[in-house]
């Protein structure tokens, strides 16, 4: 039983789940927790302070010592809002890498809202109909509207609660000044998302992080307090926290100097610092768009990476048909965006996946490879529409930079760099397309570079219909048999033999290409 762990390195807090893979399903082993406010300096300087990245590293020592103690077998690292900002982000990164041997990936906006859409959608009950999710971080808010578990729109803004708290409010309890400003921005963020976002008739709202969860429990302990320690009416019975109520809880804090805060039930002393913000941004967000209220959710970020990293490794997970199918429509996606002909590259793309199957005794390939061969066939020519001249390289920073759902930063870097070694260079260590990649990975980009060459070669010439391929595999040469289109095939028979060197130098086997 494979077993997955998410870390979520987030502008407030460090989050580590553990989860093991039980009957197709994850199952919780561990999980842990530490305020290290990443993003206290950032939003104010644009740069991570000495202080935050030693209590972040810290923590993420421990999270190291638990991950080890479980015996996980893959890990994934996500940083958002902070890390999206700061200047000194990648000085971090590397502290990381050395610290604890992990790789650190900082991801968009979109694809956090991505991630625990995906989350809160597979696991929260009643999550699968119309549903609104609002996830406010420490330095961002990911509004994603969902139907049927599909994401129909996700909108990112700045509106965090350490965000606002070192943008606005440096007096204790806020000045009335200062609140008037900090909603001035949050109103002007909002419009924004209007414009984007228009959800209609919303019936449930499900909201998760730090703030809703505060919020909810403090909403929890006024109704008891109210009704002699029980909660009352049909609202409260579904857990629902009604906007009104935010709205009365955001003006009770803001008036609050700290430690009155501390002590409310349900906030807690780390929160209480930053709360009055978080507070705000739910009270306006739920008033702007004439939402009922919100049902707080304890699953996030965390739960949507290891949800993903089950869906992509377990073909008999329930999601994994759907998610590889979303993926695809992804990548076909990007490829349409760019102005690739997606009839004349599924050829190749076909091709890539036929040799990779065929020549597996010779590359020896992981799995996931054949994937990310079939998106680099698809996304190969992304670059000319930037330019003709040295589209390869344009390809590259293309496909490393797209938006692409279900790749993590790392597996796009992989397949941009397939898709940039299809002309005149090979690759090299120290290529700007192999700087982001483990090394423990160069040496088979290499050799599915290989395959993706013979892919591209063997669909020369456009004109004619598409050539057939056999392969025979001997211990000291490959044959590859081509059977001829009707206009031939001896471009393509051309091409393929000019590979022959460079697959002899990667397999140490002779290739011979010949036409039946």
């Amino acid at each position: 039983m494979p077993t997955f762990a998410a870390v979520d390195v987030g502008s407030n807090s460090c989050r580590l789940r553990i989860a093991r893979v039980v009957n197709h399903k994850l199952k919780t082993v561990a999980e842990d927790r530490e305020v290290t406010r990443l993003g206290s300096s950032v939003f104010d300087s644009g740069l991570i302070s000495p202080e935050a990245m030693s209590a972040t590293l810290r923590a993420l020592k421990r999270f190291h010592r638990t991950v080890q103690s479980h015996g996980v077998d893959k890990i994934r690292l996500v940083a958002t809002s902070a890390m999206r900002d700061a200047r000194n982000g990648a000085a971090f990164q590397a502290w990381v890498k050395a610290e604890t041997g992990w790789n650190l990936e900082i991801i968009s906006g979109l694809e956090e809202g991505r991630l625990i859409h995906l989350g809160v959608s597979n696991l929260e009950p009643g999550a699968a109909g119309r549903v609104m999710l609002l996830d406010l971080g420490g330095g961002s808010c990911e509004i994603t509207l969902s139907d049927k578990k599909h994401i129909k729109e996700t909108v990112s803004l700045p509106l965090g609660a350490v965000r606002l708290t070192e943008q606005f409010l440096s007096s204790d309890p806020p000045t009335a000044d200062s609140l008037a400003q900090m909603r001035r921005l949050i109103q002007r963020e909002l419009r924004k998302a209007h414009r984007k976002l228009q959800p209609g008739r919303v019936p449930l709202v499900i909201a998760t992080s730090g703030t809703a969860a505060a919020l909810s429990d403090a909403w929890v302990a006024m109704a008891r307090s109210a009704k002699g320690g029980a909660k009352s009416g049909k609202t409260a019975s579904l857990g629902v926290v009604p906007t009104s109520s935010v709205r009365a809880l955001a003006k009770k804090l803001s008036k609050m100097p700290l430690p009155e805060r501390e002590t409310v039930a349900g906030i807690g002393p780390r929160r209480a610092e930053i709360i009055v913000p978080g507070a705000e941004v739910y009270a306006e967000l739920l008033e702007s768009y004439s939402l009922a209220g919100f049902r707080y959710s304890p699953l996030g970020l965390r739960d949507g990476i290891l949800e993903q990293m089950l869906v992509a490794e377990d073909s008999r997970a329930r999601e994994h048909a759907e998610f590889e199918h979303e993926r695809w429509e992804s990548v076909l996606a990007t490829a349409k965006r760019y102005g690739v002909d997606i009839k004349a590259a599924e050829p190749v793309r076909a091709h890539a996946v036929q040799l990779f199957r065929d020549l597996k005794p010779v590359h020896k390939l992981p799995a996931e490879y054949e994937g990310w061969l079939a998106a680099a066939a698809m996304l190969r020519e992304t670059g000319k529409f930037v330019n003709h001249q040295g589209h390869h390289r344009h390809t590259q920073y293309i496909v490393s930079s797209s938006e692409i759902y279900g790749y993590t930063a790392i597996e796009r870097t992989i397949v941009s760099a397939l898709a940039r070694y299809l002309g005149k260079s090979r690759p090299q260590p120290n290529d700007r397309a192999l700087r982001n990649i483990p090394a423990d990975q160069h040496e088979k980009v290499k050799r599915a570079v290989v395959l993706l060459r013979l892919a591209d070669a063997l669909n020369q010439d456009r004109a004619s219909d598409v050539v057939r391929v056999r392969t025979k595999i001997y211990p000291k040469r490959v044959y590859l048999e081509i059977e001829p289109g009707r206009t031939g095939a001896e471009l393509e028979l051309w091409s393929l033999r000019r590979e022959a060197a460079y697959f002899r130098e990667v397999f140490a086997r002779e290739l011979f290409c010949t036409l039946e």
